[in-house]
Formats: structure tokens, C-alpha cells, sequence
């Protein structure tokens, strides 16, 4: 087999808190890696030649997927629908969607005058604006409230960093300039003359809005945010009332109001910042709706206030809070409000009218997914919702609010074919270590044997009080249609089963998430759902984490480990302030430069601190270069450690893409190569690989 890349060690010593460690790879950082996520090119020639050496390596151990990476991205392109067009969203006299063109990679947005749909006008071709470049992706793109201009934010790099273009509807020639070092957020004012956007700081953070007027290149400072550990965003609310700048940590928020009728006035605070007080504004009539942790309301509850006087002396409730029912989200209209509850690690939506009314949409099936639509408009009894399952594929609704007549605008088709009857959703409860359930969800075909003979793809994440929904997923049929089983780890620090299910795997209780991935490993294939030694996990980002973690702690469980832009040097990326997300990111894993028992828990579960000698499985880590979340080193290091200490024979491999951050390829086709090449490396793990 090819030999791995052997990187140089550079002695490195830190101290800190009366604490010392070693990291012999520290050199991977280039130490001007703020230019290089502008400018890859800037990438010092030794890391940039490592990582390449690190791709070649990978390519070579899997060289004999090759053929089956293309199998399984036609496949998986077999189950799309390439000319492909979703439900257009009223708003005033035009309607409002996104389209694909036959073998198009990105989206066109586009819209129509109501009544007349043939009249279709490209607001924007995605395809064009990507031309040139290697990476493309665009935050946001909306239309101003008169309908005469369109603005989107494009990052060509991956690194978030974003451009702002405007240009108008009507035929105007006119060039508008654009807006410049953007987080991505931005809104119109509701009478359509400024553009209110989020500026990023020099450690890529969300800390400034500003107000342009359209046409104009000055830019007018409407707040900003005093604390590193803030993340600033900006919206207008549906009533066109209120422009709301948003502004919070992972604990603790706030809300800044400018009246729509007045964007260039100054704006006011609606209650000043509390630690650990969370809320945010929906504005009805002259009330705004509340989705608050207010008062010990763990898994949240609705208030209303005065719009007049929002302070939190004037709150009241509407919906009580009710523990094991978590709030997620809330959407108004005019005479309804609805809001998305989950118990147990599933949701329904409710609706309420003025008079108090309810109507609650809630499905039978064992596991599914049920979310709020989008939708533009104020005025209106209509409510937009999507609904899937592992086994059933999207389906867009309109339901009246009123009447609660409800209409299928749009199933997701599988044009290569997909029997819902031919597949079987099942939803365990796993005992983690103290004795709390953890959900997890399987899919798989009804003819698969659940005798342990099938391998398993276990997927997992728990962090940031993210639920991991059961959705439908064409990527996962190919494993599944090969006799798989694909799960779901439905584990603590996410919020499955409420905020407190949060609560129980972030900061000091992060360790639950690793035995609770364990947990559910270990229940499937007792069970009959894989087996130990041969099961694959996966996770992504934070969820990369936990694979780093598990792999300390059970490699023998696993046959392959997929980790994608994993955090995996956790005590480094701590310890690092002008990074983009660690000061943030301290309420979720503690300061571990300020605290000397949360520099103990993170080095004690920290996947690179952690790497010792011991018989890992096959790992594929895959990177960014210009991600500013989780950095490129970070998988560089840590499987330059793994190789230095590995007891067996399976192969450590690392992939950069080179041209991306941390969402990887963009386009819709792209995406599939990287899909692929999960999917092939789990089939050569459990099948091809050198045993231990």
C-alpha cells in the first residue's frame, strides 16, 4: 500500500493555567491564515504541499473505489429530478420561486405576475454568477418590498466571507455598488430605500450593521456590538412594522428595534441583555409575540408585549411554558399565529387564532420531520409546511388557517423510482451510561435481515442545541438499497427531546454526547442493527467532535470513522481568541484560558489531546482550506497524531478540499462526489479493509 505522508515535528510547548502540552504539528497554522480564507493562493508552499500530498494519498488508498464512486453518484443524481421547480410564494402582484434547469448545477430565482405564469422573469441565474469561479454559493437573495430591485450575497471563496449585489428589476440600466465584507445578512427596509447588512470584523465575525441608502456607496454605523463574544444579525418582520438587528451568544439575547416607517432612526433596545435570558420579536398588529426562556421556561414559552413598550415588565403569557414541550420556532400573521413544538424527537406545528382557537398538525408515522414554510406575506390565512420521513419522500403544503383545508403543492420525485412500502423506519430508545433514553432512528429495507449480519452507517452531531431531524435522504438509499442500515444518534447536546436535552451535553456535560453516540452504537448491534466491528460512523463539524472522541474511546466498535470539517482540536481552538468562533463558543465549551476546570474538561475529552497508542479503524477526515469555522489544520493535525501512535494496520487519510470551506462542494451535482466518496469509503471499510 502507498506509504502515508510523514509530516515534519517541530517541538511546540504551551503553558497555560499551570498547565503544559506539546504539539508537534502546530506548525500546519499558517500564522497569516486570516489572508489565506481570501486569499488561498497566500497558503505558505509547505502546507500547501502537504496537503496536497495528503490528497494523494487518499486518492491512492481508495483508487480501488474509483468505479464505484461513479456508480454511486449516478445513482444518486438517478434520484433527482433535474428540471426541477418548487412552489412559488405569493407576494402583492407576483409570485416568488426557485427553479433548476436540466443538468444546472445552482438555482434559478425567478418570478412571475399572479395570474399569469407563463410570464416568468429570471431575477437571478445562479449558474452565470458562478461561471469562473471554483467555489460559489450565495447566503441570501430576496427581492426589495415594491418589487423593483433584488439583492444576493455571493462567497467565492468558502470562507463566508460575503459580496453584497443589487441590481434592478425594471429594466434600469443603472449600476448599484455593491456592499463589501459581508456577513451574509442584509434586508431591505420595508419602504424599499435602504439596505440595512452585517458587517464582519478582522476575525470574521458578525459585529456591525449598517445602513446604505440604495444607489449610494456611504454607509451609515447603525449598531454595534461591544462584546467579542456576540454574533450580530438583522431582519425585517412580515408586518413590514419593525427592522430588528439581533444580537446573542449561545446563551444570551437581544434585540435592537427601528420602526419601519422610520428606518434612519436610531435604534432602541427592547429589553436590555440578561445572562442567560433568550429571546426574539414577532411582530402582529400592535403586539409583538415572544419566544422566550423567560422565568425558568426551559423549553420555552410565547408572551406578547405591547410593541409600544416590549420591555420585559410589559411580557405576558400566551402559550405557558409546558416542560417536555419545546417551542423551536414561531411565525405571525395577521389574524394567526403558529408555532413548531417537539416532544420525544418529534414535532408537530400548531396553529392559534386571535380568538384563541386551535389546529394542530401532527403525523403517525414512527419518525418524520414537520417544519414551517416560508412565505412573504402578512395578510393572509394561508400557512406553508413541509412534511417527510426516512421512508416518505418532501411534500410541500398549504393548509388555511381558517378553514383547515389543506393542499399538496408539490411531492419530491424520484424520477429512478422509490417505493415507500419497500423501506422500514424504526425509532429505538438507547441507555446511555446514567440511565437517560436516547432516541435514535433507523432506516432500512424491510428484506434486510436485523440479525447483525448488515452493516451500519451511524450518523451523529449534539451541539449547539441542533436536532438532527429525520429526513428524507436519496444520498443514504445507496447504502441502504446494498443492505445497510442507516441511523441516526439522536444524542445529548442537540435538542431532541427539548433545551434541557441541550443542556445535558454542552460544557460540562459534554461528555454525555460521546457515551450517548456509544450508547447507541452499542444498543443497535445488540439488537441486530450491525454489528461491532462493523459499523461506520459519521459526523460533520461538531458532530466531528464526537468522532474524534469515539475514536479514543471504542475504536474497536467501529469499522470506519467519516469525519467532515471535524473539530477535533478543541483545546487549541479554545485557547485561541482571535479565531473566528471561540470567543463565542466559550458558554458552549467553557474558557479554557480563564478556567482552569474547563482547560481540564476539554483536555480530558479533546480528540487530538486524547490520541494515544491504540488500534484505531479506518478514518477519513475532510477539510476545508478556506473554512473559518473549523479550521483547516485542526483534521491536519489530528491525523498526523492518529498515524503517529496507530496500532493497526487501516489507513488514517486525510482530504482538503482546496477550493472550498465548510460546507464543501456547492453545486448540486458537485456535492454528490463528496456524498460518493463518504458512501464508498464506508463500503471499503467494512468490506476491503485491512483487518486490525
Amino acid at each position: 500500500m502507498t506509504c502515508p505522508p510523514k509530516p515534519r515535528k517541530i517541538p511546540h510547548t504551551i503553558t497555560q493555567l499551570g498547565r503544559t502540552r506539546h504539539d508537534d504539528y502546530a506548525w500546519m497554522k499558517d500564522d497569516n491564515w486570516q489572508n489565506v480564507l481570501r486569499d488561498p493562493a497566500l497558503l505558505r508552499p509547505e502546507i500547501a504541499e502537504h496537503l496536497r500530498a495528503e490528497n494523494a494519498y487518499t486518492h491512492a488508498v481508495l483508487s480501488g473505489t474509483e468505479a464505484l464512486q461513479d456508480q454511486l453518484v449516478a445513482e444518486m443524481k438517478g434520484r433527482m429530478q433535474l428540471d426541477d421547480t418548487y412552489p412559488a410564494l405569493p407576494h402583492g402582484p407576483f409570485f416568488y420561486q426557485t427553479s433548476y434547469s436540466a443538468g444546472a448545477q445552482y438555482p434559478l430565482y425567478r418570478r412571475y405576475p399572479a395570474g399569469n405564469a407563463q410570464a416568468v422573469q429570471v431575477l437571478l441565474d445562479v449558474n452565470d454568477a458562478a461561471r469562473g469561479h471554483d467555489y460559489y454559493a450565495v447566503a441570501a437573495a430576496t427581492h426589495s418590498p415594491d418589487h423593483t430591485l433584488f439583492a444576493h450575497a455571493e462567497d467565492t471563496q468558502g470562507s463566508e466571507i460575503y459580496r453584497i449585489r443589487i441590481r434592478h428589476l425594471d429594466g434600469q440600466s443603472t449600476i448599484i455598488p455593491t456592499v463589501d465584507n459581508c456577513s451574509g445578512a442584509f434586508v431591505f427596509s420595508p419602504d424599499s430605500r435602504f439596505l440595512f447588512w452585517v458587517w464582519r470584523d478582522e476575525h470574521g465575525r458578525p459585529a456591525r450593521v449598517y445602513r446604505r441608502r440604495i444607489g449610494e456607496e456611504a454607509d451609515t454605523l447603525v449598531y454595534e456590538e461591544p462584546d467579542p463574544g456576540f454574533f450580530v444579525g438583522v431582519e425585517a418582520t412580515r408586518s413590514g412594522g419593525w427592522i430588528i438587528i439581533s444580537t446573542g451568544n449561545h446563551d444570551t439575547s437581544e434585540a435592537w428595534l427601528v420602526p419601519g416607517h422610520d428606518p434612519q432612526a436610531p435604534p432602541v433596545c427592547a429589553t436590555p441583555r440578561q445572562s442567560g435570558l433568550i429571546y426574539g420579536l414577532h411582530h402582529q398588529g400592535s403586539r409583538f409575540i415572544i419566544l422566550t426562556n423567560a422565568d425558568g421556561a426551559d423549553d420555552f414559552r410565547l408572551m406578547e408585549a405591547p410593541d409600544t413598550a416590549p420591555e420585559r415588565a410589559n411580557w405576558r403569557d400566551l402559550v405557558p411554558h409546558e416542560p417536555g414541550r419545546y417551542i423551536t420556532d414561531c411565525m405571525v400573521w395577521s389574524g394567526h399565529i403558529a408555532w413548531r413544538e417537539r416532544r420525544d424527537a418529534n414535532t408537530r406545528i400548531i396553529i392559534r387564532d386571535h380568538a384563541g382557537g386551535i389546529r394542530a398538525l401532527e403525523p403517525t408515522e414512527a419518525a418524520y420531520d414537520l417544519t414551517l414554510g416560508g412565505g412573504y406575506e402578512y395578510d393572509t390565512t394561508e400557512l406553508r409546511y413541509v412534511y417527510q420521513s426516512p421512508t416518505t419522500p418532501r411534500q410541500w403544503h398549504a393548509r388555511d388557517m381558517v378553514t383547515g383545508a389543506d393542499q399538496l403543492l408539490k411531492q419530491q420525485e424520484v424520477p429512478s423510482g422509490h417505493d415507500p412500502a419497500q423501506y422500514r423506519c424504526w425509532r429505538l430508545m438507547a441507555t446511555a451510561p446514567d440511565g437517560e433514553q436516547v432516541p435514535v432512528t433507523v432506516l432500512g429495507r424491510h428484506d434486510t435481515p436485523v440479525d447483525g449480519s448488515a452493516p451500519l452507517l451511524l450518523y451523529g452531531y449534539g451541539a449547539y442545541g441542533h436536532a438532527i431531524d429525520p429526513v428524507f435522504s436519496t444520498r443514504a438509499l445507496s447504502l441502504v438499497d446494498r443492505g445497510w442500515f442507516h441511523a441516526i444518534a439522536h444524542v445529548r447536546g442537540g435538542s431532541e427531546k427539548g433545551w434541557n436535552w441541550f443542556l445535558g451535553g454542552r460544557g460540562r456535560n459534554k461528555p454525555n454526547t460521546f457515551t450517548d453516540f456509544i450508547a447507541c452504537a452499542t444498543t443497535l448491534a445488540d439488537a441486530g442493527f450491525g454489528a461491532s466491528g462493523r459499523i461506520v460512523a459519521d459526523g460533520r463539524s461538531a458532530g466531528g467532535m464526537v468522532m474524534g472522541a469515539i475514536a479514543n474511546m471504542r475504536p474497536d466498535l467501529f469499522a470506519g470513522i467519516v469525519a467532515v470539517v471535524p473539530f477535533v482540536d478543541e483545546l487549541n481552538t479554545m485557547s485561541d481568541a482571535s479565531l473566528p468562533l471561540t470567543p463565542p463558543e466559550w458558554p458552549e465549551w467553557g474558557n479554557p484560558l480563564e478556567d482552569v476546570q474547563a482547560y481540564d474538561l476539554i483536555a480530558s475529552y479533546a480528540a487530538y489531546e486524547q490520541v494515544g497508542p491504540r488500534a484505531y479503524p479506518a478514518i477519513l477526515a475532510m477539510g476545508g482550506l478556506t473554512d473559518p469555522r473549523v479550521t483547516y489544520w485542526e483534521p491536519a493535525k489530528w491525523v498526523a497524531r492518529l498515524r503517529d501512535h496507530n496500532r493497526s494496520d487501516r489507513p488514517i487519510m486525510l482530504r482538503t478540499n482546496m477550493e472550498a470551506g465548510h460546507r464543501g462542494a456547492t453545486g448540486r451535482f458537485d456535492s454528490l462526489k463528496e456524498a460518493a466518496l463518504i458512501h464508498a469509503f464506508a463500503l471499503w471499510a467494512v468490506e476491503t479493509a485491512p483487518p486490525k
